[in-house]
């Protein structure tokens, strides 16, 4: 199928993809007093007095906010709000469709940081939860850390998180497979971008040795005192490489245990692969063409691979995530999401798949599995009421 052709079509046709719909009937005169003016009246009242009832009397309990300022479109890059707003539609359909969440597409005409923060401030009060996307890096930091101490509702940006959380997840089962322990193998994390931050973050969060991690940008090892450093990379090289050490993608994969791809098509060759540990594992993530070649991994010794991608195995996609995440933060009205929460998203997510069938080419759920959010959300809640 074309689905480029086949997308425009359809999103010409009904003028984008979500839409509102009322819960109230309003076919009478007393269906509209009821709805609307006299009887609101009364609900405003209510929640004037106790603004707790915010949550159990307006949609602000079930409602998230999908917010983009189009600087960091899919793999597409800063295309513009507009251009975003078809991406954060899609967001708000698969919180629905997945969860049962009810989410608010929006894209803001600025990517000033200060601006970005002012303008999420402003509209919080209308949802339970805020959900950042396509925001590009460094910005996309200082905006997420800002808003999570100044809102008293979850931010959460699934570009960092929500990969983190479903990389730890296929990598618990990968490591399975391969009768390897977290603590010792070596990763390389190639890309240095948001989502290999968070994930970097996660991973030592969660029992990696950082010592033991790699990551490299299209400069090689980040190491302080190189060439083209920022604060966040700064932050990584001291975390993961205290000794200073340099080179580049084939000098980091020496013995090295697991490669996650968070980077460019074609960057790993499949030669370099031979380098590795015995029982290697890649995670190769580039949309929509990952860092190596899927029909070149059968002629390495790769032993447990996976991309982005839904034609192939072992689908590492966010949406194994973010819906249940948020289900579970709605349902246990939390005010922020953290790190212990999405441990136990991840621990979920692995959990999922039964011993018995674990393999090289199954260590993730399908995405269309139906338990998957159920279970997140349950894992989510457990630990946020704790």
């Amino acid at each position: 199928m074309n689905y480029s052709h086949h997308s425009i079509q359809k999103h010409g046709k009904h003028k984008g993809k979500i839409g509102i719909v009322s819960y109230f009937p309003l076919k009478t005169k007393e269906d509209l007093s009821i709805a609307y003016t006299p009887g609101v009246a009364a609900v405003s009242r209510h929640i004037a007095e106790n603004p707790k009832a915010a949550r159990t009397h307006t949609m602000k309990g079930r409602m998230i906010a999908v917010i983009s300022d189009g600087s960091a479109i899919l793999g597409l890059g800063n295309l513009g709000p507009e251009a975003a707003l078809p991406v954060m539609e899609g967001k708000c359909a698969l919180f629905k469709a997945f969860a049962g969440v009810d989410a608010f597409p929006i894209v803001l005409g600025t990517q000033d940081t200060e601006e970005i923060i002012a303008a999420v401030k402003a509209i919080a009060p209308t949802f339970g939860g805020i959900n950042l996307e396509d925001i590009s890096g460094p910005r996309c930091f200082e905006i997420e850390e800002r808003l999570k101490k100044e809102l008293p509702i979850p931010v959460f940006h699934d570009d960092q998180h929500g990969t983190a959380i479903v990389v730890f997840a296929a990598l618990i089962n990968a490591l399975k497979v391969v009768k390897k322990k977290l603590g010792d193998v070596r990763i390389v994390i190639n890309g240095a971008g948001a989502a290999a931050t968070a994930t970097t973050k996660f991973l030592v969060f969660a029992g990696a040795n950082p010592k033991n991690i790699r990551v490299l940008d299209t400069k090689g090892i980040l190491t302080l005192g190189r060439e083209h450093m920022s604060r966040s990379k700064d932050e990584l090289a001291k975390l993961t490489n205290p000794k200073g050490e340099r080179g580049n993608l084939k000098d980091a994969l020496e013995n090295a245990d697991v490669f996650i791809g968070m980077s460019a098509k074609n960057v790993l060759i499949p030669e370099w692969v031979d380098g590795m540990a015995e029982k290697p594992i890649v995670f190769a993530l580039a949309n929509p063409d990952p860092e190596i070649d899927p029909k070149s991994v059968k002629k390495t010794k790769i032993a447990v691979f996976g991309t982005g991608r839904s034609d192939l195995p072992n689908q590492i996609n966010n949406v194994l995530a973010f819906p249940g995440i948020f289900r579970g933060a709605l349902d246990a009205d939390a005010r922020q999401i953290t790190d212990e929460m999405k441990l136990a998203a991840a621990k979920a997510i692995a959990s999922l798949v039964p011993a018995k069938k674990l393999s090289a080419t199954y260590i993730v759920p399908d995405p269309f599995d139906k338990r998957v959010a159920l279970a997140v959300a349950r894992a989510v809640k457990k630990v946020a009421r704790k």
